[in-house]
């Protein structure tokens, strides 16, 4: 169970008016914190994107090429979100990118606050880049706003191209899909046609860009679609 948002076995009916409030004091409360977070970033001009998957998806390698591919091109910073341990964060340092770690513990996404504390003590630069890397979870980090410009969720064709069917709201608050992994399609049983058209189901204003970190395919689409969101490149 998630010790944040309290999700986990349905509760008895006489129990539903209390979980309803309390999930709407929560969410209330993030909404705040959210907007004061799209403040900062608006007034510095800091384009922040929240990345959101399901675990082994790939975010974190999609995140280290895109890194070292356009450092002389845009400046960023990342900050990390897991349950436990550094080790998404030491792959981000390795690529010289200023990177903060959260850990979640118990809980399964993250949250306005959390932003927030970690923004304190990253004095990010003006026309800049944020990437916030969320807990790997189709599910609870849907609800949570973070004061993001847009949300990217990344699914891979490792997993069923049904995904989006199964977890509508994450893909319908998304601006962009990324499907990853496309190197592994001669060999997985993933119907890339029919996974398009359930995204477009699903949200139908939704962009949809295919790339491959190992081979490189597609990513020259996916850097387009980010210099084209950054008001100010970094010189």
């Amino acid at each position: 169970m998630c010790a944040t948002c309290g999700c986990g076995p349905d509760h008895h009916h006489k129990d539903e008016k209390k979980v309803l409030d309390v999930e709407q004091d929560i969410l209330q409360e993030n909404n705040l914190l959210a907007q004061r977070n799209r403040g900062y970033f608006d007034g510095k001009n800091i384009f922040a994107l929240n990345l959101v998957s399901s675990p082994g998806s790939g975010k974190t390698s999609l995140l280290e090429r895109t890194l070292r591919d356009l450092k002389e091109e845009l400046q960023f910073a990342v900050i990390e979100g897991d349950q436990q341990t550094a080790n998404d964060a030491d792959r981000i340092h390795a690529t010289g990118t200023k990177v903060t770690q959260i850990n979640t513990g118990k809980g399964c996404h993250l949250d306005a606050h959390m932003i927030f504390h970690a923004l304190q003590g990253m004095k990010l630069p003006s026309d800049s880049v944020l990437f916030i890397e969320n807990v790997g979870n189709l599910v609870c980090p849907a609800m949570f706003d973070l004061g993001e410009k847009d949300r990217v969720v990344i699914m891979s064709v490792t997993e069923g191209e049904d995904k989006p069917l199964k977890y509508p709201d994450m893909f319908h608050s998304s601006q962009l899909c990324i499907i990853n992994k496309t190197d592994l399609l001669p060999y997985v049983p993933f119907d890339l046609e029919k996974a398009k058209e359930y995204l477009l189901k699903v949200n139908p204003n939704i962009e949809i860009i295919e790339v491959s970190c190992t081979n490189g395919e597609g990513l020259s689409v996916w850097y387009e679609w980010l210099k084209s969101k950054v008001l100010v490149p970094f010189e």
